[in-house]
């Protein structure tokens, strides 16, 4: 179905689709499943109390590393300073992850 999809977008990017909203809500919530097992596989792949660096942390959330600053300025997720470097704990990262996936 995604590789139709993407046919048809890039052949027609100009054709308007017309679709029931309970269609809609029914992808978006099949898209934010696929993201969250997604993120749930990647987590499991690395040790719980390892330490990922900045560029790391932000590859792995989707983020840029200006929105982990902003999130560090709001206790919403703290990087750790080892040996004069930031690094951010992964059991943070799954803690931030899974808090958001139950709301």
């Amino acid at each position: 179905m995604k590789t139709f999809l993407k046919k048809i977008v890039s052949e027609c990017p100009e054709l308007i689709i017309n679709i029931k909203a309970s269609d809609l809500i029914a992808c978006n919530l099949q898209l934010i499943k696929d993201l969250r097992d997604e993120f749930e596989r990647q987590a499991k792949e690395v040790k719980p109390e390892s330490y990922l660096t900045p560029d790391e942390t932000a590859s792995f959330l989707n983020v840029t590393k200006t929105t982990l600053w902003r999130w560090a300025k709001k206790n919403y997720l703290n990087p750790i300073e080892v040996g004069g470097k930031r690094r951010y704990k992964m059991s943070d990262i799954k803690s931030l992850l899974n808090d958001n996936c139950n709301e």
